[in-house]
């Protein structure tokens, strides 16, 4: 251990540990703009810098390492008028559309400037005519408001293996941008929105469908419905200011009734029905000799990646919709016809924690016969946002049930919003369908956490079933390239395009504290352990809707309207 000085403290750092590392394990807080902790550190912003005795200039403390004896000043005169200087020039050229910007509530630079005192522009600045990038059903891109920070950059290489943006240009004239400054909707990018996550301004937000959704709830003609997500229930409540991790599930089902839906359906009903036809065809390709691994397709930019990327595997992706599209499939089929109303009247909306759920919604393989499965999507802070504007007051609420049908679920279904979870509910559910016994113990450990790459070998009778795990696709990328070589001999393999999967979707409330993301993964498991239900096979409201509607799994009525295919894509990366 190294002991060095911070603000008249003595500290503790390890060796080989930066400065910023070691300040922030000891309590003191250094503001960043470009900084990832996931990453190594660039240096960019610099609005890290601090003052070292004994050095001549200021100090990058994200990248600069600690060193035994070190006296460090964070917010000396000197280290706060440089940091007030580089807010104050990444203003210059900054809109003035504060109040109506999308991050208004929650700009990392706003925030910044009031902290260091920035009350009026110093310097004057050449404003650029900018086009906002509108082409994207899931991402508005407005590069007048980009401080050039990098973040979406780097998580779109780095973590998601994507690379759709870059910078553009040189000196004065550098913009983040795709290929030829072209739309996003003719880029590589696959809409999960993690560059959203992490840009500290307007500059990258969601496309919000919100406004036509208002208009919907107050036609008469027609009957709006909604259904949310299993990663929804525990993560709405940060929104509002309660505990991170709480499943407010109940309180959700009350909000939504509330602004007007008539029906409140969960997704994690579907869930347990996805399960039902994906470990059907997992069973079915085990014993036939379909291709193999055989891999999720509940991940809607993990199946655009894998189009665009690796189209040679698009045959071992499951034909299975996701649980969003097959609900909304079932809701204006089954669903409009017990209850004697035309699908044309029937406006369906989802609950999403990701973006990329947008662009799934408007592909043209999700309407069939010309009628989209689902109407319109919103993402968490979404609706947090139109929960707001209602007055309602959340915490208060009394929470309620889901509405039947489509309102009963496993846990199993509820695990979808974590890494590992989907493979974990479609184990359980093989193995019934293979054995006839049910998976002893149902949980599986080695499928849990927050690892980008899982593995694990689970014995169904006398086959030992070899499975895979990834989140964030650049980790889906290297399970690809290792099947491809013939380095992994795998049946069964999900991938999640967001680390840590649903419970860190692009439509998440934003993340400022990695123990909030734990609280969410532990919340979904709590779920697991206390449910009398935790297996998809078991839930009675969906064996009911194969004995009256569906028929069986794989069955011609479940093929026509739960399975679809998914083609090559070529774009200009």
């Amino acid at each position: 251990m190294i002991t060095l000085q911070a603000n008249n403290r003595t500290i503790q750092a390890q060796e080989g540990e930066t400065i910023l590392s070691a300040l922030k394990r000891a309590g003191i807080s250094v503001p960043t703009l470009c900084h990832m902790e996931s990453l190594l550190p660039n240096g960019a912003c610099r609005l890290c810098v601090v003052e070292v005795e004994g050095q001549r200039g200021l100090i990058p403390s994200c990248s600069y390492p600690v060193s035994e004896g070190m006296n460090i000043h964070t917010h000396s005169p000197r280290a706060l008028r440089a940091r007030k200087t580089i807010v104050e020039l990444l203003l210059a050229n900054h809109p003035d559309d504060c109040l109506y910007c999308g991050r208004n509530d929650s700009c990392r630079l706003r925030a910044l400037a009031a902290e260091l005192g920035v009350q009026q522009r110093r310097f004057g600045g050449t404003p650029v005519d900018h086009k906002v990038d509108l082409s994207s059903p899931s991402i508005v891109r407005d590069p007048a408001k980009c401080i050039l920070c990098g973040k979406c950059v780097r998580v779109c290489e780095e973590i998601q293996g994507v690379s759709a943006i870059n910078f553009i240009n040189r000196g004065s004239k550098t913009v983040v941008g795709t290929a030829f400054n072209e739309g996003l909707n003719v880029s590589s990018c696959v809409n999960c929105g993690q560059c959203v996550m992490v840009c500290p301004t307007g500059a990258l937000v969601e496309r919000s469908q919100a406004e036509e959704i208002r208009a919907a709830l107050a036609d008469p003609e027609r009957i709006a419905v909604i259904q949310h997500a299993p990663a929804v229930s525990v993560t709405l409540a940060e929104e509002f200011g309660l505990k991170p991790g709480q499943d407010v599930a109940g309180i959700l089902n009350a909000a939504l009734r509330r602004l007007g839906f008539k029906r409140v359906f969960d997704t994690s009903f579907s869930a347990d029905l996805t399960i039902m036809e994906e470990a059907s065809e997992l069973a079915h390709r085990i014993r036939t000799g379909g291709p193999l691994p055989m891999f999720t397709s509940c991940s809607p930019a993990w199946v655009k990646f894998i189009e665009e990327f690796y189209p040679d595997f698009i045959d071992h992706v499951s034909s299975c919709k996701s649980p969003q599209q097959m609900l909304g499939a079932v809701i204006k089929s089954f669903y409009a016809s017990r209850n004697d109303i035309d699908p044309a009247r029937i406006y369906s909306v989802s609950v999403m924690p990701c973006l990329a759920k947008k662009f799934e919604a408007s592909r043209p393989e999700m309407a069939p016969d010309g009628r989209p499965d689902i109407d319109a999507v919103i993402t968490t802070r979404e609706l947090a946002a139109m929960i707001r504007m209602q007055g309602i007051d959340f915490a208060s609420l009394e929470p309620e049930a889901a509405d039947h049908p489509f309102g009963e679920r496993s846990s199993a279904g509820k695990l979808f919003g974590a890494t590992g979870g989907v493979m974990e509910a479609a184990l359980r559910t093989a193995h019934f369908l293979l054995t006839g016994r049910e998976l002893d113990p149902p949980k599986i450990t080695a499928l849990r956490g927050f690892n980008g790459i899982k593995t694990a070998t689970v014995r169904i009778g006398d086959l030992e079933v070899n499975v895979a795990v990834a989140s964030g696709l650049a980790n889906a990328r290297q399970i690809l390239d290792d099947i491809r070589s013939g380095e992994r001999q795998l049946h069964f393999v999900e991938i999640m395009s967001c680390p840590g999967g649903c419970i860190a979707g692009g439509g998440q409330p934003y993340l400022t504290d990695p123990d909030r993301l734990r609280a969410r993964m532990a919340a979904l498991y709590e779920i697991d352990r206390h449910a009398p239900v935790q297996t998809s096979h078991g839930n009675e409201e969906v064996a009911r809707l194969y004995q009256e509607f569906l028929g069986e799994p794989l069955g011609e009525q479940s093929h026509r309207l739960l399975h679809t295919h998914y083609l090559r894509r070529d774009v200009m990366q």
